[in-house]
């Protein structure tokens, strides 16, 4: 948790091969979960967001793949910042843009 704006910057870019002036936030845990920084690119410059639990530690969602990172929603970011445990949210059924279909959740009831 030492790195900075160019150090973090440059994890982005080399480690996760993303771009970190794109907008997206990006997500660093320390070993043991127990602090987060999260780097954004605003527009004129890079901001972090440093948080250290003084008890506790953060939830992390499981990989189901072989990289070392993941995507995630804003609103799974929130809860995870919050404390909430991300297996005991149950999400409802929403029509998707993208994948112009709907996500899965309960079934409709008529």
């Amino acid at each position: 948790m030492r790195k900075g704006f160019d150090g973090l910057s440059g994890l982005v870019r080399d480690g996760m091969t993303k771009d970190p002036l794109s907008g997206d936030v990006f997500i660093f845990f320390n070993k043991r979960r127990s602090q987060v920084k999260l780097l954004l690119w605003e527009r004129d410059g890079f901001s972090i967001y440093h948080k250290r639990l003084e008890r506790g530690t953060y939830e992390l969602p499981s990989l189901t793949s072989s990289s070392a990172s993941l995507e995630l929603r804003g609103d799974e970011l929130m809860l995870i910042l919050q404390g909430i445990s991300l297996k005991s949210v149950r999400r409802r059924k929403r029509f998707d843009v993208e994948k112009n279909s709907y996500q899965s959740g309960d079934v409709y009831a008529s």
